[in-house]
């Protein structure tokens, strides 16, 4: 990750420069895993709760009556290994519920250890029960062959605990160290077992557990996205960014995104473009989840103060530019074969993306803007990106001030009109070694537009996106305004030519 740190008082020399941007690499680093972990523990925090809730006035969390059934002599669990000698607290208990639904018939129902129960079945025809889905119910059998014909399972001395006789029988045991079996037998040990079952457990740890991992996940998410924020501050500083800029007039819109194509284009590079962009990719992974922390970070400024943190705005603009050049190069243009820089700064890549900063923004639309208002946006977004489709196979892809979505659209080349397009460039280019230049300008006015959305919804910018595809390399605020180089030309001399 490359950028430009400076500070007011000078520029600091190449080595503090290189010590700066690495200290905040660092610092973003770190608070993206203690990010991670607090969410991670919150959300445990918040299934403990659940399962306290769920939990009947004894205290056990029960599974639903379901019946099972077998041919053989006994009905047997798998082996259940429980290792608690380590962990100074109780487990808690398990209940365990039998009911035989055979006329007149009488269950027993016994928890014993794996060696005691393996000498007493041996030889014995017993069915094991492999597997359990829940929705549907459906259980998986395992048949175990054998000629012995069993005593009567209630003369045994090893169980931990068992129960026999007709109607319901129930056995408690609690959860201690060993390798226990669960056994379902008819009574007078006789083939043939039929029975409705119900598994019910209660324990402390989740009463004792919920408030620490809250605490725990609350805190650690504190520190990690303080650290988030000064990584991105410092990334930010040493980001060159654009002028202040009041609001957008005419058909400019203070967002302008780039993208030149170049002529010389392999026919067979973008095959393979998927597997090059990997170290993107992930690295963009991860700037996204810092950008979704900054913005909250930013939207509470906004509100308080009514302006974004220059730093944590170069910061946004910054990873908007680099996802942009990726998604250039890769599968939401095809438009080059230069290989992206890591960096987050302005660079003469083909395709650039710049953002004016707003001298202030609207306190109140900070609260509406990215979700309620831009809605209608979203919808077409989808529509051009295909989030549409991937949110119905069950991803969440939908923007939301700065989630997966952006970089997820920029690899995805499904079913989507952006993703037709492009493979249509791609086909071409294959077998003729040109691509379209309208097909490009349109491609490029999709991009535009998807870019634009994400001006609005992650807070840089208060102007509503217009509902227009402005196609070609450069929109026409580009055209006007030639603020989007990477730096102005010395001594007033032009700028170089456009495409």
């Amino acid at each position: 990750m490359t950028v430009n740190p400076t500070t007011e008082g000078g520029t600091p020399g190449p080595g503090a420069a290189r010590n700066t941007a690495v200290g905040a690499v660092i610092a973003l680093v770190l608070g993206l895993l203690l990010a991670l972990v607090g969410i991670g523990a919150i959300i445990g925090g918040a299934a403990s709760a659940a399962v306290l809730s769920k939990q009947g006035p004894d205290g056990y969390l029960s599974t639903p009556t379901r019946g099972f059934s077998a041919t053989s002599y006994a009905l047997t669990s798998p082996p259940a290994r429980i290792g608690t000698d380590t962990i100074p607290h109780n487990l808690g208990s398990l209940r365990l519920s039998a009911e035989s639904t055979a006329p007149g018939g009488q269950v027993f129902i016994g928890v014993g250890p794996k060696s005691d129960v393996d000498r007493y079945l041996a030889g014995v025809h017993t069915t094991e029960v492999a597997g359990v889905e829940s929705s549907p119910f459906r259980v998986q059998y395992r048949d175990v062959p054998g000629t012995a014909v069993p005593s009567p399972p209630d003369g045994q001395g090893f169980w931990a605990a068992s129960a026999s006789g007709p109607g319901t029988q129930q056995v408690t045991v609690d959860l201690r160290s060993g390798d226990w079996v669960v056994v379902i037998m008819n009574a007078d040990a006789s083939a043939g077992i039929t029975a409705n079952m119900q598994a019910a457990v209660r324990s402390d740890l989740f009463g004792a557990f919920s408030p620490v991992l809250w605490i725990v996940g609350i805190i650690a998410l504190a520190i990690g996205a303080g650290l988030v924020a000064l990584g991105a501050v410092v990334l930010g500083r040493g980001t060159r960014g654009q002028s202040v800029s009041g609001p957008a007039t005419g058909k400019e819109y203070p967002a302008r995104l780039s993208g030149h194509l170049d002529p010389p284009l392999s026919r067979w590079l973008w095959l393979v473009k998927w597997l090059l962009a990997v170290p993107h990719f992930i690295i963009l992974f991860f700037l996204w989840f810092a950008v979704l922390i900054t913005t909250i970070v930013s939207g509470f400024a906004v509100l308080f103060t009514g302006r974004y943190p220059r730093p944590l705005f170069n910061f946004a603009v910054g990873v908007l530019r680099w996802s942009w050049r990726v998604s250039f190069y890769t599968y939401s243009a095809l438009g080059t074969d230069k290989y992206p820089p890591f960096t987050l700064a302005a660079t003469d890549y083909p395709a650039d993306f710049e953002v004016d900063y707003p001298e202030k923004l609207s306190r109140g639309l900070v609260l509406v803007k990215w979700w309620l208002l831009a809605i209608p946006h979203l919808l077409i977004v989808s529509i051009f990106t295909g989030s549409v489709w991937a949110s119905s196979n069950g991803n969440d892809t939908a923007p939301s001030g700065g989630g997966s979505w952006p970089e997820d659209y920029g690899n995805a080349a499904g079913f989507s009109l952006l993703g037709i397009l492009v493979l249509i460039a791609a086909i071409m280019l294959l077998f003729t070694g040109r691509y379209q230049r309208p097909l490009f300008d349109l491609v490029m006015g999709i991009n535009r537009w998807v870019y634009r959305v994400l001006t609005y919804t992650l807070l840089l910018r208060d102007e509503y996106p217009p509902f227009r595809l402005d196609q070609g390399p450069d929109d026409q605020a580009w055209a006007d305004v030639p603020t989007g180089l990477a730096s102005p030309p010395p001594n007033g001399a032009p700028p170089p030519p456009m495409e």
